[in-house]
């Protein structure tokens, strides 16, 4: 199964230090029945890019919690295998998937960084818009439609695509 998994620009440096995403369980984004349902749509190359746009949210919320971190929106799609996936279990055994979550899996296992397709960063471009959505999201989250216009306006921005192997020069670049 391939997983979206979010980070920031810290964490990926940190993953590549180590070799890996970290252990599990991991947060991350796939194709699952209820993005299709979600999403509405049969085609698996939108479905992805939903996945995708699941996980770079799930980044910016990672920067709302690491204001240290550049405000870059950072995603590693790695495939894993379906045995190391379930679906939205959520902090317990007893939390069922989160209905404002779709796509959500949480990964067992350790994810080794050399088993990522690719990874998906922010151009330093879109740095003003996602510093301003990561403060907007609290109250986007209690309903100011405002406030989710800017958290959107982060999603005008396309993550820029990198080879695993470009990594190392994506963390020197200052990307």
């Amino acid at each position: 199964m391939r997983v979206y998994v979010p980070l920031t620009l810290p964490g990926l440096a940190e993953a590549h230090k180590t070799g890996e995403l970290g252990a599990g369980p991991l947060v991350a984004y796939a194709v699952t029945p209820a993005l299709r349902e979600w999403y509405v749509s049969d085609d698996t190359e939108e479905l992805e890019y939903a996945a995708l746009g699941r996980a770079a949210l799930a980044s910016l919320r990672l920067l709302d919690a690491e204001p240290g971190a550049p405000r870059r929106r950072v995603v590693v799609a790695v495939d894993v295998p379906d045995r190391m996936t379930a679906v939205g279990p959520g902090q317990g055994p007893d939390r069922g998937p989160d209905p404002d979550a779709p796509g959500e899996v949480r990964v067992s296992g350790t994810v080794r960084l050399a088993k990522a397709a690719a990874v998906h960063v922010d151009a330093p471009e879109a740095e003003t818009d996602v510093t301003a959505a990561a403060r907007a999201l609290a109250a986007a989250d209690g309903g100011d439609d405002d406030a989710q216009a800017v958290v959107d306006g982060a999603e005008d921005h396309e993550l820029l695509w990198f080879a695993p192997q470009e990594i190392a020069s994506l963390l020197g670049s200052g990307i």
